[in-house]
């Protein structure tokens, strides 16, 4: 039998020190060891076999943190791990205490295309796995052909189309082994709720941007057009899951949504929530008031949608445990989930075939602030995101 876990990390803006990523947004040397320090003991804490991190904008300090967390790690293991010639040495607890360190493991960088000169940098993405990975993991950002999304007017007349041809940050996919098993994961950070402006020819920014004018009308318009970016690149990233489960492979998507469960970017990703009974409903195809699906088609089509359907590994927890509240972001007093860990149907007890469960979910969120605390500077050294954690039993 074969546990694991897998993790989701938005570390929050990782770079080496003096080095400008935002307009006048740097980290002094003293901020960078304050941030490592506390970013290598939230890996420690943390301990996960898979890591999915967001929000990297050089692998050269990532190696850095999981560098200074396999020294602690390790340390850590000098001292509460007693060597093999105590009689107690193999007691389960000490499984529990140890820090299994990553030098071996495997790390795949997914740097963003988008990535600009100092005060202009974009972040990517990563995956740690101590497993390393089958062949070479897949970025995907730049989208060829481009995405075109046709519209029709309510009356059938042409509505013109949305268009992407590159993903605001790149999804980072790779095929992870686990016991006996071959594990399809993704992780990804889709377009944030910052409203995307116009700026005019010429202009030094945005009229949007001048919050001294402000303009409600000009700034809602900004966060439909981020909507709408965020909401294509989910429908981008439930593609290629799509493909990854119609091939048989088991799969696990991990990262930072920028949106709850039950939005719908979040649920183009996770697949639609059939109906119980699509009996009671006019057919497609229907030539008369009555022709409704049959009880044999109703079965059908539920069995379609659970086939290419993820779980929240969140609400699985919550059902499970009962426990009613779960949050990962906390901005201007809402607490909510933004960062989340899918799971494919190979990952339900009650699912035919299943290779293994969930056993529990553990989320680190102790450090977050809504900015209105005497702390909330503090974010800007720790993560603005809680870390969460899916524990994962193989049934090999």
């Amino acid at each position: 039998m074969t546990r694991f876990t897998i993790a989701s990390f938005n570390v929050k803006n990782l770079i080496g020190p003096d080095q400008e990523y935002y307009t006048y947004e740097s980290y002094t040397p003293e901020e960078y060891a304050w941030k490592e320090d506390w970013l290598a003991d939230q890996l420690v804490t943390m301990d996960s076999d898979i890591v999915c991190f967001q929000e990297i904008f050089e692998e050269k300090a990532l190696r850095s943190v999981i560098d200074e967390a396999d020294r602690r790690g390790a340390a850590s293991n000098a001292d509460v791990l007693p060597d093999r010639s105590k009689r107690y040495a193999k007691k389960a607890i000490f499984r529990k205490l140890g820090y299994t360190p990553y030098d071996k493991s495997g790390l795949a960088f997914a740097p963003n295309l988008n990535d600009g000169d100092p005060g202009q940098r974009r972040p990517g993405v990563a995956i740690l796995s101590r497993f390393g990975f089958v062949g070479t993991p897949e970025i995907i950002q730049d989208l060829t052909p481009a995405l075109h999304i046709p519209f029709s007017e309510l009356d059938g007349a042409e509505g013109g189309s949305f268009r992407i041809s590159r993903l605001s940050r790149p999804i980072l996919k790779a095929r992870i082994p686990v016991g006996n098993q071959v594990v399809t994961v993704f992780t990804c950070h889709l377009k944030s709720k910052l409203g995307e402006y116009q700026r005019p020819s010429g202009a030094d920014f945005a009229p949007e941007s001048d919050l001294l004018a402000y303009d409600p009308v000009g700034r809602a318009l900004g966060s439909l057009r981020a909507g709408l970016r965020r909401m294509a690149e989910a429908w981008v990233l439930r593609r290629e899951i799509v493909k990854e489960l119609n091939a048989g492979n088991p799969v696990m998507v991990t990262g930072d949504f920028n949106d709850g469960e039950h939005a719908v970017s979040s649920e183009i990703i996770s697949g639609e929530t059939p109906f119980r009974n699509y009996s009671w409903m006019r057919r497609h195809d229907a030539a008369q008031a009555n022709d409704r699906y049959t009880k044999d088609e109703n079965l059908q089509i539920r069995s379609a949608i659970d086939a290419v359907r993820l779980w929240s590994a969140e609400r699985l927890f919550i059902k499970k445990s009962l426990r009613d509240m779960v949050y990962t972001s906390a901005f201007g007093g809402v607490y909510e989930s933004i960062d989340q860990i899918y799971l494919s149907p190979h990952f339900l007890p009650e699912t035919r075939g299943h290779i293994g469960e969930m056993e529990y979910f553990s989320v680190l969120n102790d450090h977050l602030t809504d900015g209105s605390h005497a702390e909330a500077p503090y974010n800007k050294l720790a993560s603005d995101h809680g870390q969460i954690i899916a524990h994962i039993r193989l049934n090999d």
